[in-house]
């Protein structure tokens, strides 16, 4: 009797952390999916996207454990959304193959759509921004490291919460690539809901610390679409 309960408890006590899982053959992309404790996964979760940068490009889909989001569940983070690590065989990242991905967990999971994040770095950094440009309506906020985007889609970028960073000792994409799209920006609405933080003397690599820090999970999810192309903005860091 004592080993019956002792397993019961071993599995309830299972039931409550996160679970970490790969996926193939669903979508274009394979990914990684982390799923939050059941209370939290039973009562509409956010859903966070991760997109890696080149140098986790590849067929290997455990390159992507290397550096980010999943590194850091990995660690010990507790993340109070749907996590979703995709993998870009070669090449940028595609949008629609994105909005697949995205729309794939949706039509799986009963998730809060005013509540959907993206971040990324690097590649992934130009990802989360071409997304953004092209799909501003499936997503609430997003943060891009150390990328670059579009000047042509920043009417659309001025529309959500953007927070862009880059440090100013990146020698694989120069901060110039962000100061760019940041300007366009700043030229539709003065940045209104945009944060652009520049580390001085960070390397590209060295900006993978932001994953480790509760700041930007906090600024993440405390972005909340009310409806249809509105967003309450909140915990605007300057």
């Amino acid at each position: 009797m004592k080993i019956v309960i002792l397993l019961m408890l071993i599995f309830l006590n299972f039931k409550c952390f996160s679970q970490l899982s790969s996926v193939k053959g669903k979508t274009h992309y394979p990914f990684w999916i982390n799923l939050p404790v059941d209370s939290i996964l039973n009562n509409n979760p956010p859903i966070l996207i991760f997109l890696h940068g080149r140098s986790l490009s590849g067929t290997d889909l455990n390159k992507v454990k290397k550096y980010g989001v999943i590194k850091e569940i990995e660690k010990g983070r507790k993340i109070p959304a749907i996590v979703i690590a995709p993998q870009v065989a070669s090449g940028s990242w595609q949008p629609e193959k994105i909005l697949e991905l995205l729309e794939y967990i949706q039509g799986i999971y009963k998730t809060d759509t005013n509540r959907v994040y993206l971040c990324g770095m690097s590649l992934g950094g130009y990802g989360t921004l071409h997304f953004a440009g092209k799909y501003a309506s499936k997503i609430t906020a997003a943060v891009a490291l150390c990328g670059g985007g579009n000047p042509s889609d920043a009417k659309i970028l001025a529309t959500i919460p953007l927070w862009i960073q880059h440090g100013t000792g990146d020698k694989a994409v120069p901060v110039s690539e962000s100061r760019i799209v940041v300007n366009a920006i700043k030229k539709v609405n003065k940045g209104k809901n945009l944060i652009y933080t520049e580390l001085k003397g960070v390397s590209h690599a060295g900006l993978e610390i932001v994953f480790r820090s509760d700041e930007m999970y906090d600024w993440l999810f405390s972005q909340v679409r009310k409806a249809q192309g509105e967003v309450e903005i909140q915990a605007m860091m300057k």
